[in-house]
């Protein structure tokens, strides 16, 4: 999805540059746009005190192999054990949809991430099991007095599209990068991973994006108009409010500098602990500052407009019909490239002639559809040619109370709330009561619901908390799920003590005025497989529980838009109980508070609308001090950041808090799409956060598809 200018103009415009802020009220324009972009789509980490106890030295070395041994590729045809040079392996893949861009610095979008992660190395990279060491960067720095990061670059090239050698990485291609991406005129999707973290960016940024708004004549919706002098102060002017005024800003005001060729450094805006992991982000990948002044916007439309620094260059790019990838030669770590060459071939009905092309031999990849996944199972021929992708822990579900579901104001939208069929007086009254929403969180039976996803294997993804397990751990190498008050939550459905709070529930809502059934409205995007099947059964799996003996709930399943299905349905709050998703940002628990955690007044886009819901007089009693409750606890744990051990503690009691009260019910992760490959992804690269997962460095591919038995003998040994 593209984020434009119009919009950054909006999410500047809610926090002015100047403002003394938290950190959360720092990150609330990314998080704002972060929300917009993930539409219901439907490992281990080492920790902050490790890498300070490592400073300046080396990380770990190559990927460890996996636990199948990697042949020759389906080109030749041949298989002739471990490849360790490539020996003429290719893999072959078809594509439906076409990227918009190929340009990493400014997309965010999985397919379009291909190049950015395959052809361009990072400051740090992961292992096969998510532990960090060196890529770009053979050491770093930490100093906790000035907030800044020093990398020590090693010697690497820029190659062009035939893998010609044009010049060396430098210290300098990073901030030439940087600066290519809080351009307001390149319309960086992911710009808020770097406004938010890095001094002087947001500054920066805003003052740039004001100053375009000057120069265009822009007016926003709300009558807010830009203007300019001749010194270039920039004079902000929003209805009933004062003009704000805004002193240039250069560059060179950014926390981002080049010392030599080969030492970079980055100043943050606040001990981040997580920093290090969000290097592995698109928008801090490096670009060849010249080609980048040269091409503009222009840069990375094409293979002659990209150069590449990692384990495969672009060798061609054709609009709706291939692009090609080769292995690079000159890359550090070439011995541990094991592919020649990749190739991505356009095909509007990938969907259907993949599977196809996969009995034919003629690709290397393809996804095994829902409609097909059953006669491929039971076929002899087919069975042990289906498997699955490695899980991705980066997404985790969960379902959504609407504790607000009257039409309200907030400051940049107005939200319509439910239709008054579905009678948001009397839910309102209902959802306030915390007996009735335990009685949904012991009374779900997650099993059940996903099994519609993942036939086989579904208690694999089911969870009990917001974050997935070995999304990272503390200083000791402490899994944070087992820190703190997580270390306590176990399974929840339990049909008996759903029905003791439903039953405890019943006096307390009837003297509220609540009546029954409680009509519960519960929307899906008809556009997401499968999600209105999900729906069906969790509809009648819950109300088998929850109505027995008694007439409590009335759930209502209704079909929300296929286009736009977030800022219609969950904004506007045109809903009572909804499926909802969150993916990490960066290796540190901090990330899985962003859809609930409000700051006093805030009043920009949440999942949950919590705090509004108590500051505007919705959430009272008992729900209201368990929302402040956990506001304040995740307040007191982003301060901490000199004890990762307490850190997490206090993080996992936050979180322990919110579903414990039932403020939120926990559903999954994503569950893995059934494949047929040749490709062994357990020797890749792993990370639950950045694009890492979708690089095919340290893979073989196979002189087989592999089965699910070889699957799950690789999962469990991991």
């Amino acid at each position: 999805m593209d984020f434009r200018c119009s919009f950054f103009i909006k999410m500047v415009h809610l926090s002015v540059a100047g403002k003394q802020r938290t950190p959360h009220n720092a990150m609330l324009s990314f998080v704002q746009q972060k929300q917009e972009k993930r539409e219901f789509m439907m490992n281990t980490s080492i920790s902050r005190r490790q890498f300070l106890k490592a400073s300046g030295l080396a990380a770990a070395g190559a990927c460890a192999a996996g636990l199948l041994t990697g042949c020759g590729g389906s080109s030749s045809g041949s298989a002739s054990g471990a490849a360790s040079s490539g020996s003429g392996s290719s893999y072959t893949i078809l594509y439906d949809s076409q990227p918009a861009t190929l340009n990493y610095l400014t997309t965010g979008t999985d397919l379009e991430m291909v190049v950015g992660a395959n052809c361009v190395d990072t400051l740090v990279e992961y292992d096969n099991k998510g532990v960090m060491r060196e890529g770009l960067a053979t050491s770093w720095d930490w100093d906790a007095d000035t907030l800044t990061w020093t990398f020590h670059l090693r010697e690497e090239n820029w190659v062009d599209c035939n893998g010609e050698v044009v010049a060396p990485v430098t210290a300098q291609d990073f901030v030439d990068a940087l600066k290519y991406v809080l351009t307001p005129d390149y319309a960086a999707s992911n710009v808020g991973l770097v406004t938010a973290y890095i001094a002087g960016a947001d500054d920066y940024y805003s003052y740039h994006v004001y100053l375009n708004n000057a120069n265009t004549g822009v007016v926003d919706d709300d009558g807010t108009t830009y203007t300019v002098d001749g010194s270039g102060v920039v004079t902000v002017t929003a209805p009933d409010s004062d003009p704000a005024t805004y002193a240039p800003v250069d560059f060179d005001a950014v926390g981002v500098t080049a010392v030599d060729d080969h030492t970079l450094t980055y100043t943050l805006t606040y001990d981040f602990p997580g920093f290090l992991s969000l290097l592995c982000y698109l928008p801090y990948e490096p670009a060849y500052g010249p080609l980048l002044e040269e091409t503009g916007d222009q840069f990375a439309t094409s293979a002659e407009t990209t150069y590449s620094c990692g384990a495969f260059y672009l060798a061609a790019y054709e609009s709706l019909e291939t692009w090609v990838m080769k292995k690079n030669p000159e890359n550090y770590d070439a011995d541990n490239v094991f592919i020649d060459t990749i190739s991505r071939i356009y095909n509007a009905e990938a969907s259907v002639n993949g599977p196809e092309m996969i009995k034919r031999g003629e690709i290397d990849e393809a996804t095994i559809g829902s409609d097909i996944l059953d006669s491929w199972l039971s076929d002899d021929t087919t069975k042990d040619m289906v498997s699955m992708d490695r899980p991705n822990t980066n997404y985790t579900y969960f379902y959504m109370f609407n504790f607000m579901p009257f039409s309200h104001e907030f400051s940049n939208w107005s939200v319509e709330g439910m239709d008054a069929e579905y009678e948001p007086e009397n839910w309102a009254k209902a959802i306030n009561n915390t007996n009735f929403r335990k009685s949904f969180l012991y009374g779900i039976n997650n099993s059940v619901t996903l099994a519609v996803k993942a036939p086989e294997g579904y208690d694999n993804y089911k969870l009990n908390t917001i974050t997935p397990p070995s999304f990272c751990a503390n200083a000791d190498g402490v899994d944070y799920l087992k820190c703190g008050d997580l270390a306590n939550i176990t399974e929840f459905f339990d049909e008996a003590k759903a029905k003791e709070y439903r039953d405890a529930a019943i006096p307390e809502l009837t003297a509220a005025g609540v009546t029954f059934p409680i009509k519960v409205q519960m929307p899906y995007n008809p556009s997401s497989t499968d999600w209105d099947k999900q729906c069906q059964v969790f509809k009648q799996q819950l109300e088998s529980v929850l109505n027995d003996g008694f007439d409590f709930i009335d759930i209502i399943i209704t079909a929300g838009p296929s286009d736009s299905f977030l800022s219609s349905v969950r904004r506007n709050g045109k809903f009572a109980f909804l499926q909802c998703n969150w993916g990490a940002d960066y290796s540190d628990p901090q990330t899985e508070t962003d859809p609930f955690y409000q700051a006093e007044g805030a009043r920009g886009s949440r999942y949950a609308f919590l705090r509004t819901g108590v500051e505007d007089g919705f959430i009272t009693g008992d729900t209201a001090d368990a929302i402040m409750n956990y506001m304040k606890a995740i307040e007191e744990a982003v301060e901490i950041t000199d004890d990762i051990n307490a850190r997490y503690d206090a993080f996992a009691n936050a979180e322990a808090s919110l579903i414990n009260n039932a403020l939120v019910v926990p559903m999954g992760m994503s569950i893995p799409a059934y494949i047929a490959t040749r490709l062994n992804y357990w020797e890749g690269q792993y990370a639950s956060t950045g694009f890492s997962n979708k690089r095919l460095k340290g893979i073989h591919v196979l002189d087989h598809y592999i089965s699910m038995s070889e699957y799950e003998a690789n999962r469990d040994a991991r």
